[in-house]
């Protein structure tokens, strides 16, 4: 085991990716950048879906999309049908997203009912993917940021994302 320094953004933006109590800095870096065990690329880079480049996300927040919804819900609602829109794969990979108690997005909404009495799931527009909706803002905004680390959004953009709900 090697020892390196790395800035304190970019250990910030390591942890945000964390999956798991006590998954290794090691772990999430294999997972970003997809490696395996041996350290070699894990698929060849023609099959690996693209990292998010952010174009739909920054054009959703510089638009102005955001400021014209009043409600935080609709904003939520909107946000996450963008990064599907943007990356359905990587929204695909990352929707493992769950609490304590029960799951925040899910492909049905039966699978969100079962999970809690008062989850009031709503489906995400353009997608097959439910969410619940029955949050305070500051567990919408991370739902939002847990999504977007997992999706491989850089830490800045998923700050602006989060503020804006």
């Amino acid at each position: 085991m090697k020892t390196i320094e790395v800035d304190e953004d970019l250990y910030r933006y390591i942890a945000s990716n964390t999956r798991h109590i006590g998954e290794s800095a090691s772990d999430i870096l294999r997972r970003l950048l997809q490696l395996d065990q041996a350290g070699l690329v894990a698929a060849s880079p023609s099959s690996r879906p693209a990292l998010p480049g952010g174009k739909g996300i920054l054009e959703m927040l510089e638009g102005g999309e955001l400021a014209r919804i009043d409600a935080a819900i609709d904003r939520f609602m909107h946000i996450l049908s963008v990064l599907y829109r943007e990356n359905p794969t990587a929204f695909a990979q990352a929707s493992d997203i769950k609490g304590r108690k029960r799951i925040y997005l899910a492909d049905s909404e039966a699978a969100l009912l079962a999970s809690g009495t008062t989850t009031k799931p709503k489906a995400i527009n353009g997608s097959p993917y439910w969410v619940i909706t029955n949050t305070n803002t500051g567990r919408k905004r991370n739902i939002v940021a847990q999504l977007m680390a997992a999706m491989g959004y850089a830490h800045g953009l998923i700050e602006r994302v989060c503020q804006s709900i």
